[in-house]
């Protein structure tokens, strides 16, 4: 009888003072992009500086397979199936206002300064988070540079980007696209392969990356930069709000402390180097190149512009003051970030 007690006893004391210090906190992270794609990689990253800066107590379960579809992500991780995620504003459309202050065209020639400056003004403005209802934002952040990719011949002018048939990501490029006249229809990334390999759709705009990601790049013949990006897309790195308040107070630090300006440097790093690694994929496939020049892109700009008197009419209707100034500041952070 004494053996099994001294067992007993062993197993208490093991769960009591050995189990106390082995207990972890798992947060489940999803992501709707292949592992190899730069969002899942820079998640991987945010994951693993939580572990190390929680000593291990807290660590991330990447799933298998994403828990939703791409515009469906932030109910996901608002009502629990997954604890962490990322998604586009622009997936669901009309929800998110003042983020498309981060969409609009020739903001930056890289994403990483763009990121943090993006963090660190919506930071000083509540409303920006009062708009991410259910969810604890973990850093807001943006991809590249924005490029026009198509399969049927060079766009050098504003009247080659009609007659085409071109998917958008949703947000601000939505109302930029229709705005110089394309033809556009709202689809996420991931369906890029789909619609341009069938015919469905002639051209599509995304960073540079994305023709890599998405293995599109042997479909296109054609893509055309602009100094500072034709246009950005903004995502959020969220958090389920009930996940991170039952967090102890030393695994919030954790958290914390690999959040913000971190994650944002986070996120624009990795799109930055899968960026510059497209860049040299594209030269290898012999795709035509065109850099729009003055003409060209004074011509976006010109039918564009009311496109940022409306963004700062509806940011000031959802409450934020003087928008006009807060994107100003936005562009003083970007420039402050870039050198």
């Amino acid at each position: 009888m004494k053996r099994p007690l001294f067992s007993l006893a062993a197993l208490a004391a093991a769960a009591l003072f050995g189990g106390s210090a082995s207990a972890q906190t798992v947060l489940t992270a999803s992501s709707w992009v292949p592992p190899t794609h730069s969002l899942s990689i820079a998640q991987k990253e945010w994951c693993d500086l939580v572990e190390k800066n929680s000593g291990g107590k807290v660590k991330c379960n990447i799933l298998p397979r994403a828990v939703a579809n791409p515009p469906g992500t932030y109910d996901a991780v608002k009502n629990g199936l997954a604890d962490v995620s990322f998604t586009v504003h622009g997936y669901t459309p009309g929800r998110f206002v003042l983020p498309q202050m981060a969409e609009l065209p020739f903001l930056g020639d890289s994403a990483e300064p763009i990121c943090v400056a993006f963090q660190r003004v919506a930071m000083k403005h509540p409303e920006f988070l009062q708009e991410h209802q259910g969810v604890h934002v973990l850093t807001l952040f943006t991809h590249g540079p924005g490029i026009v990719f198509n399969t049927k011949k060079p766009v050098a002018k504003v009247e080659d980007l009609q007659g085409l048939k071109w998917r958008v990501g949703g947000g601000m490029v939505n109302d930029m696209t229709k705005a110089l006249g394309m033809n556009v229809t709202l689809k996420p990334a991931t369906d890029n392969y789909e619609l341009l390999s069938s015919g469905v759709m002639d051209g599509t705009l995304l960073p540079a990356e994305s023709s890599e990601s998405f293995k599109i790049d042997k479909l296109i013949k054609h893509a055309t930069t602009f100094p500072g990006g034709l246009y950005n897309t903004s995502f959020v790195f969220m958090m389920n709000q009930g996940k991170y308040d039952k967090l102890a107070p030393d695994e919030k630090k954790a958290v914390d402390a690999a959040s913000g300006e971190v994650a944002a440097r986070i996120f624009g790093r990795n799109w930055d180097k899968v960026d510059r690694r497209a860049h040299a994929l594209m030269q290898a496939n012999n795709v035509q190149m065109v850099k729009a020049d003055a003409r060209f892109v004074a011509d976006v700009k010109a039918k564009t512009a009311p496109l940022e008197q409306k963004w700062a009419k509806d940011a000031e209707g959802k409450g934020l003051k003087n928008a006009d100034k807060v994107l100003a500041d936005f562009r003083a952070e970007i420039a402050k970030a870039s050198k």
